[in-house]
């Protein structure tokens, strides 16, 4: 099947991209292999990560088919842009379709984007993760890479609002090394080890960013443990439980 959505696309962003002169560092894009199926299993504190995870493997050719909220989809702007890219929805009232679905591209040969923390995280550090990625990649014997990804969340991010057209903001997309799942004995020790290597991505991204806060206010994009006004992990998860319970009248 043609490709007539996701390039035209891919080609208005990296426009986007230089005309808000954003410093892109992207390292470690040759692990996403030319061929065959993979996960892409990165961290997520923006709205705009899907985007920037993809560029991870555009050196190798590659387009990435996302995990998506079923409720994108049904938009009357994005649903019809996430259909033509050929993304996954995915209604969590029924994972296993979602899931099957994702199984199926892999062993297609498709390269699929998966956040493993489900929600983005507003403490800025990595969650813990659902074993989805890890377990998918295991039934379609493909490898997962870890992709840490930083300084999205001053575009766009939980609780904050868009600043979609700030201008020379450095982005950091660091690609890890493939994990074959062959080489551990359940879903949940690789799942373990995913957390352990994606958290030293995002570590190095972090302390390893160009940028610092301009004033004391503009500390909230970094995590508490770095000196910033982020919530720390405690508290995030305390945010996230509010968010969970329903609302009374």
């Amino acid at each position: 099947m043609p490709e007539l959505v996701y390039p035209p696309v891919i080609a208005a962003a990296k426009t986007m991209f230089r005309v808000l002169d954003l410093r892109l560092t992207v390292e470690g894009d040759h692990h996403v292999p030319r061929t065959g199926g993979a996960v892409l299993a990165s961290n997520h504190v923006s709205y705009l990560d899907f985007i920037f995870c993809g560029l991870g493997a555009l050196e190798s050719r590659r387009l990435v088919r996302f995990m998506a909220k079923d409720s994108v989809f049904r938009h009357r702007v994005s649903g019809p842009l996430m259909r033509g890219m050929r993304h996954i929805p995915v209604d969590r009232r029924a994972g296993a379709d979602s899931y099957a679905a994702a199984v199926a591209a892999l062993r297609s040969g498709e390269v699929v984007g998966v956040f493993p923390e489900a929600t983005i995280s507003r403490s800025f550090t990595v969650k813990e993760l659902k074993s989805g990625a890890t377990r998918m990649a295991r039934e379609a014997q493909v490898p997962v890479l870890p992709v840490a990804l930083w300084g999205t969340q001053r575009l766009w991010t939980k609780g904050r609002p868009r600043t979609l057209t700030r201008r020379h903001t450095p982005i950091t997309i660091l690609v890890g090394e493939p994990m074959d799942p062959s080489g551990y004995p359940d879903p949940a020790t690789m799942t373990e080890e995913l957390r352990i290597r994606l958290s030293a991505l995002v570590d190095r991204a972090q302390r390893e960013y160009p940028d610092q806060p301009a004033a004391p206010a503009d500390r909230w994009w970094l995590p508490a443990h770095l000196g910033g006004s982020a919530p720390t992990p405690q508290e995030a998860a305390a945010l996230d439980a509010d968010d969970r319970r329903p609302t009374t009248r």
